[in-house]
């Protein structure tokens, strides 16, 4: 399991380090930016004195070149900044992009036994808030770092060149504002971060569960209660930002005391080399406005190194999610499954991580190659455990489950997933049209197949006139409740595996409806072994066997 680990860590580096490349350039212009901007106010600052003493003085000064340059390093500065802007959140467009397929690439595979130990609100808050602090890391902090940086160093550089004390007087302050900004933006950030995102996804999971369920609370009179909740989860989460904000200000009020006594410093240092003429006063000018810059510049150290911590933090929440519970402690097989074989469950022993109730207990079951079995059970009784097992989404601590003679623990769970079908209980239906729907079953399917699978489940006539651009709206809202479950059916058949999994496939249907779809599911899938989860009546004709999960144990009946 630590392998898996490794291994998603890595594919969530490697979609940062993807584009390395537009985000260097981005670095490079934002450093160009802050370079130019600097120089600017060095070069206005050697101007205006030079322009002051030539006034006073009736001296003569060099007026072209300077104004020149002040005009190139303003046109610099506008264009950098630009192609910065520009190219900085193209790439984090695209990182943000890559993040969400690689996110749900990992998660949905675990979906929905392997998630259920988050809140559909937790999972909303990591996949947008999580998300959007990994994908704007580049912008909001490692860019902004990297460019101070190498500002800094410069600057630095160019000051002991030109008067020695003065670059160490720059030198010692920016230490101090890179010692002390970033320990105080970040002290305990981690738990800080934590208690933040974790106040913001109970705030998340009760809107979200209070819209999906504001029917029940209204007609128990239970809104007033739900909004008083939601009102103290939102003082919490304003708890939480205030004290972000507080680090940040005490950050920033470190960098103002420093550079309040770095500037009356540095003024003395640059006028007694003016006064021992060791310095000329235009210089001397130009320098102290340089150091005015990078003291400002280095204000974005704070903010920034803030930014990558708690994209840290956030990057960390989002392989929890992705992150399979340790089962066996054995890393997942690289075999490729039979093409088709027997399901075979011999004595299993399964119990859910961190309890020990045994949910099965020497459970045995065999399915095979074109047979339907039907497993039936009260609810708590362990149906869904059995389906988590068949899925490969979790391993037993006793017994085997085998296809085709091969352990699922030895076979690739990418392989073994496209040899199944599986029809959920509350098989969604999403908004969008017929095609739409069915693609998600196989994306390169043609419209004769499209027409041939609604055919099978009996829906071809009901989109016939409209056709296959139908729009059924979200969760089939112009759809009966049969034809819902036929769509979803037909989706599951398109993807011709010879292993179709059914969850409750009646669920919320009148005895008819269910009989007529379980009649016609028998036509649909000819020669496609059918692992049925029920708790309601089949029809005698549907089911070649037919098991009772009791006790932990299967029985034929």
């Amino acid at each position: 399991m630590n392998g898996r680990r490794d291994d998603d860590t890595t594919a969530l580096r490697h979609v940062l380090a993807t584009h390395r490349r537009l985000g260097t350039l981005a670095v490079g212009l934002l450093l160009m930016t802050l370079l130019a901007g600097t120089a600017l106010l060095g070069l206005s600052g050697h101007f205006l004195t030079a322009a002051a003493l030539a006034g006073s003085g009736a001296l003569g000064f060099n007026f072209f070149g300077p104004s020149a340059g002040i005009r190139a390093l303003t046109f610099v500065r506008i264009l950098s900044r630009y192609g910065e802007k520009l190219i900085g959140h193209d790439v984090t467009l695209r990182i943000a992009r890559d993040l969400r397929a690689w996110f749900f690439a990992r998660a949905l595979p675990l979906a929905p036994l392997g998630l259920g130990r988050f809140r559909v609100g937790e999972l909303m808050a990591r996949l947008m808030a999580d998300i959007d602090a990994v994908d704007s890391l580049l912008v909001r902090a490692v860019g902004p770092l990297l460019a101070v940086l190498s500002l800094c160093l410069l600057a630095s550089l160019v000051a002991l060149v030109v008067l020695p004390l003065a670059g160490i007087v720059l030198l010692v302050a920016l230490a101090l504002i890179a010692a002390l900004a970033p320990w105080l933006a970040t002290r305990s950030v981690a738990a800080l971060e934590d208690e933040r995102a974790a106040s913001r996804t109970r705030l998340r999971a009760a809107v979200q569960e209070g819209i999906d369920g504001q029917l029940d609370m209204v007609a128990m009179d239970a809104t007033s209660a739900w909004l008083d909740a939601l009102d103290t989860r939102s003082r919490d989460v304003a708890q939480w930002e205030e004290r972000r904000k507080q680090r940040l200000a005490l950050a920033t009020l470190a960098h103002a005391l420093v550079a309040a006594f770095t500037l009356p410093v540095m003024l003395w240092v640059l006028l007694s080399a003016v006064h021992a003429e060791r310095l000329g006063a235009a210089t001397a000018g130009g320098l102290f406005f340089l150091t005015v810059a990078v003291l400002e510049a280095c204000t974005a150290i704070a903010p920034a190194w803030q930014a990558w911590r708690a994209a840290t933090v956030a990057a960390q929440r989002l392989q929890e999610v992705v992150d399979r519970p340790a089962t066996d402690g054995e890393d997942r097989g690289t075999r490729s499954p039979a093409a088709v074989g027997a399901l075979d469950l011999q004595e299993v022993v399964f119990a859910w991580p961190g309890t020990t109730r045994r949910v099965l207990d020497g459970a045995s079951l065999h399915l095979a190659p074109g047979e339907r079995v039907l497993v039936a059970g009260d609810s708590g009784e362990g149906k869904s455990s059995l389906l988590a097992l068949v899925l490969g989404l979790q391993a037993p601590q006793a017994g085997q489950v085998l296809f085709a003679g091969a352990d699922l623990r030895t076979l690739d769970q990418a392989h073994w997933h496209a040899r199944i079908a599986w029809l959920p209980q509350d098989a969604p239906v999403f908004s969008g049209s017929v095609r739409d729907n069915l693609h998600l079953g196989d994306p390169a399917a043609d419209d004769a197949c499209l027409w041939r699978v609604l055919a099978q489940v009996k829906l071809d006539t009901r989109f016939r006139e409209t056709g296959l651009d139908t729009w059924v709206g979200e969760n089939g809202a112009t759809l009966s409740a049969g034809q819902a479950r036929r769509l979803a059916l037909a989706r599951a058949l398109l993807r011709d595996a010879p292993l179709l999994l059914l969850d409750e496939p009646t669920e919320g249907l009148d005895q008819d409806t269910a009989n007529a779809l379980m009649r016609d599911l028998v036509e649909a899938g000819e020669g496609c072994s059918m692992l049925i989860i029920s708790h309601a009546a089949l029809p005698e004709s549907v089911v070649d066997a037919r098991y009772r999960l009791r006790d932990g144990r299967l029985s034929r009946e």
